[in-house]
């Protein structure tokens, strides 16, 4: 066994690479009141919000470091697409398809806000990125999730048909830290501050 040394102000992370390359048998089942809705030309104020009511307890925080062009140039691409999964009106997930390297199609976020886990909304909305995704002509679909990520996230991608297929150690500046993340976020991952 080999331990690696984290620098202290980081955070480190397993990542697990997941992929599929057929579309599951099962279709998704009407879900009265959810809908996954494309977003064109999403407003940066909107995707930051949404991103954030998501991902900020999980410690996402790769699009909070770039800046807002960094962004809108990814957002603005023709082949990433931005769905909002909504439920009554009010936006309680997000899915980005990223078509970059079509035939493959990477799903880059895939999410849903803290009320909105646990009631079958999430698989809902996977099996709808699935069809999209192989409708469309994806080849292949693939994701990638890690160790600061929901603790049920890599079992719902193995039961929705993708397998693993690599894992990687991600070691970043610990965004709370930074100012990207708020300093209470993620209390079940304890910072470690340089000494002062």
């Amino acid at each position: 066994m080999t331990l690696v040394p984290v620098p202290v102000g980081s955070i480190a992370a397993v990542v697990t690479h997941l992929e599929m390359t057929e579309r599951p048998r099962m279709p998704p089942q009407p879900k009265p009141g959810l809908s996954l809705e494309h977003v064109l030309q999403p407003d940066l104020e909107w995707y930051r919000g949404i991103y954030r009511a998501i991902g900020e307890d999980w410690l996402w925080f790769s699009r909070l470091v770039m800046t807002d062009e960094q962004v809108q140039a990814i957002l603005r691409k023709p082949q990433v697409a931005v769905y909002a999964l909504r439920e009554g009106g009010d936006d309680i997930g997000l899915v980005e398809l990223d078509w970059r390297e079509a035939p493959d199609c990477e799903i880059s976020f895939f999410g849903l806000i803290p009320t909105a886990i646990g009631q079958g909304h999430g698989a809902w909305a996977m099996r709808e990125t699935q069809r999209l995704a192989f409708e469309a002509g994806a080849a292949r679909l693939w994701l990638h999730t890690c160790t600061l990520d929901h603790p049920r996230a890599l079992p719902f991608y193995l039961s929705q048909g993708f397998r693993a297929f690599r894992r990687e150690v991600e070691i970043a500046p610990d965004p709370r830290l930074t100012g990207e993340i708020r300093a209470d976020a993620a209390p079940f991952h304890p910072i470690i501050r340089p000494a002062s």
